[in-house]
């Protein structure tokens, strides 16, 4: 036995109405039950709207209407209303025709209070869940941190023109790192003080930063390995230590100026692998290697050991027409998806 769950909730009242035993006769204009009259086709689709909103379009409610109405002796199931299966063997296609459409509406929640600038946009999450949060970070330079309940924990203003394009957690050194299109930003999210005081801000890089990853090893301490794609088609795996940003400068240094680092004092192995902007790179702690995708039609995806950036050998590389801009790792069922154009 197998089942599938749809997105839709489990509006059990509405249910018990609609459905009163199963027992239900259907026509074009009403529905029938065995005690009569129970509602015309105009209740029917304000109560559809009611409970799952405007994103169910009015055609696909007349069609369900008419599915209903086409089979009068028919016994209404459950699943022809919530999506829920329960089947048996390798039936799973047979429940997602068009004899068995049922509405599929996304579970949406708007956050009004995201910390991000008018006229700005979101452009990467990471959620982190081994501390149960998730980072944003916003075109114009908004980082956020977000609880489980999509409550905002904290929030600060990267001070760079450049606009972000990408975030992860340093999860050995505990801190939020964001890169710009010319720098690496590393935020200490608990401290306390302004943007200038936990911010540090690595620069200059040498093209166009256009995407981040942390590479969760396990074994090391004290230092985080990241890998960031650039718009010259490499792969970036770049170092940083706890050293690296236990500066011992007095407090009003500290507010007077931002703490800037230079990027030639930290360790960065790149190596060309693309011949493409590269718009996503992803360590996989269950492959132990790296993928990174571009829009080149020769080398769109590779995925390999990290010890490829460093020397010259060949990489397991994939061809795709136009390109991937999209990749994600199942392990359950180990395989790898990739997207494109």
């Amino acid at each position: 036995m197998s089942s599938t769950v749809s997105l839709l909730p489990p509006t059990i009242h509405w249910a018990s109405n609609l459905v009163k035993e199963g027992n239900m006769r259907r026509n074009n204009l009403v529905v029938f039950n065995s005690d009569g009259f129970l509602f015309y086709y105009d209740k029917f689709y304000e109560t559809v709207q009611t409970l799952f909103g405007p994103e169910v379009k009015d055609q696909d409610v007349k069609t369900f209407f008419r599915k209903i109405s086409n089979n009068p002796d028919g016994r209404i199931e459950w699943c022809e209303i919530f999506g829920y299966f329960i089947v048996e063997g390798d039936a799973l296609t047979s429940q997602l025709d068009e004899e068995n459409m049922v509405f599929l509406v996304s579970r949406r929640q708007r956050i009004t209070k995201a910390g991000v600038k008018r006229r700005d946009v979101i452009k990467c999450i990471a959620k982190v869940p081994q501390l149960d949060f998730m980072v944003t970070a916003s075109q114009k330079g908004t980082l956020t941190i977000f609880n489980s309940q999509m409550r905002v924990l904290t929030s600060t203003n990267i001070a760079d023109s450049s606009w972000v394009t990408g975030c992860d957690y340093l999860t050995q050194l505990k801190r939020i790192v964001a890169v710009t299109e010319r720098t690496v930003v590393v935020w200490d999210y608990k401290s306390q003080g302004s943007c200038q005081d936990n911010c540090f801000i690595i620069k200059p890089m040498e093209h166009c930063l256009l995407c981040v990853c942390t590479v969760n090893l396990g074994d090391q301490l004290a230092k985080d390995d990241i890998l960031m794609g650039d718009d010259g088609g490499h792969v970036n795996l770049f170092t940083v230590t706890s050293d690296d940003f236990g500066l011992k400068q007095s407090k009003a240094k500290k507010k007077s100026q931002l703490q800037i680092l230079d990027s030639r004092k930290f360790k960065n192995i790149k190596r060309k692998l693309h011949d493409d902007w590269v718009v996503k790179v992803k360590f996989i702690s269950a492959l132990n290697c790296f993928g990174s995708c571009s829009l080149d039609s020769v080398h769109s995806f590779v995925l390999d050991d990290l010890k490829r950036l460093e020397d010259n050998l060949p990489v397991r590389e994939f061809s795709v027409p136009r390109g991937v801009n999209a990749f994600t790792y199942c392990g359950k069922a180990n395989i790898i998806v990739t997207g494109g154009k």
